[in-house]
Parts: structure tokens; C-alpha cells; sequence
């Protein structure tokens, strides 16, 4: 047996007629009033106004938005806003009594100071911008001059990231892969 089709039809109340604009039932002659007589005599104005034109930025111009962006992300921007921790630290010598400056939070590993975070971060923004590099070096429009240049830029940038990256955790935790 086939099902039977339905109409919804929903029931007018006394709450909802004024809840669809299209339906202009009342009856009280005020709200008709107030509804035609300010538009009878009332005009428009004409008004020549231009849109406004919106120009997309250029390449290089995202780039640099979301390569900051990038940087202050790994940095830990927003653990140093909530936490608010020194930007340095220090410790005293054992032996002389001296007071050295600290950058690493050592044995601490969800724990920085605002510097070792930005050095952190700009390791990670130096190796990003090699393989950036690399890439640029592979396009076949460039002199070959300019795209050694680039290769070579960009094997430097990525081995010092690299290497400092490995560096900063080893000072943070001293027995990391030992």
C-alpha cells in the first residue's frame, strides 16, 4: 500500500501573525496609519554611491602575513601572554658566587623564558625559509647562478636550524636520545 501524502498546513495564531513580513493582516488601524502614511509624501534620496574597490594583496604580502604568523605560533606567544614568565633567567655560580645569565629553562620541558622561545621559533621560521629556498632553486626560468644561490642558501639555512634546533634540546634536556 502506498503512503499517503501529507500537507502541513500550519494554523494561524494570535502570536505568530506578525512573524511573516508578507502577511499584513491587522486590524488595528494605527499600525495601517503608521505603516503608509510616512512613505506617501516621503521620498528616497538619490544617492550616487560607488562601491568601494577591495585589491587583493599581493603574494608576497600573505606570505609575510602568515610566515609571522608561523613564528609567533612556535614562539609561544600566547604561553608568554598567559603565564607572563622573565625573559631571562639567571643562576649563581657554585664556586665565585657570580650571578650568570640564563636563556634555557633547564629540566623543564612545558616551561620557557621569552627568549628561548623566540630563538626557538626563529630556528623553526630559518629552516622553513630554506626549504622555501630549495624550492625556488628548482624553477627552471632562473639563471643557474641565482638558482646555486638559492640551493645554496637553502641547504645552509636548513642544516643551522637544524643543528641549533637539536642543540636547544639537548640544552634543555640534557640526556635527550642518549
Amino acid at each position: 500500500m502506498a503512503p499517503k501524502s501529507e500537507t502541513h498546513s500550519s494554523p494561524t495564531t494570535a502570536g505568530t501573525q506578525f512573524s511573516d513580513p508578507s502577511n499584513d493582516y491587522s486590524i488595528d488601524p494605527l499600525f495601517h496609519t503608521l505603516r503608509i502614511l510616512p512613505f506617501s509624501f516621503l521620498r528616497p534620496p538619490k544617492l550616487r554611491l560607488k562601491i568601494p574597490t577591495v585589491t587583493l594583496p599581493s603574494a608576497m604580502t600573505v606570505y609575510s602575513l602568515i610566515l609571522l604568523t608561523y613564528f609567533m605560533v612556535v614562539s609561544g606567544i600566547v604561553y608568554d601572554v598567559i603565564v607572563e614568565p622573565p625573559g631571562i633567567g639567571s643562576t649563581q655560580d657554585r664556586f665565585t658566587g657570580a650571578v650568570k645569565p640564563v636563556v634555557f629553562l633547564p629540566g623543564r620541558v612545558n616551561g620557557q623564558y621569552i627568549i628561548e622561545g623566540l630563538s626557538s621559533g626563529f630556528m623553526f621560521v630559518l629552516g622553513g625559509v630554506g626549504i622555501v629556498m630549495l624550492d625556488l632553486a628548482t624553477d627552471k626560468n632562473r639563471d643557474k647562478s641565482v638558482k646555486v644561490s638559492f640551493a645554496s642558501a637553502g641547504v645552509v639555512f636548513v642544516v643551522m636550524a637544524y643543528v641549533m634546533s637539536m642543540l636547544f634540546i639537548r640544552i634543555k634536556i640534557p640526556a635527550y636520545l642518549r
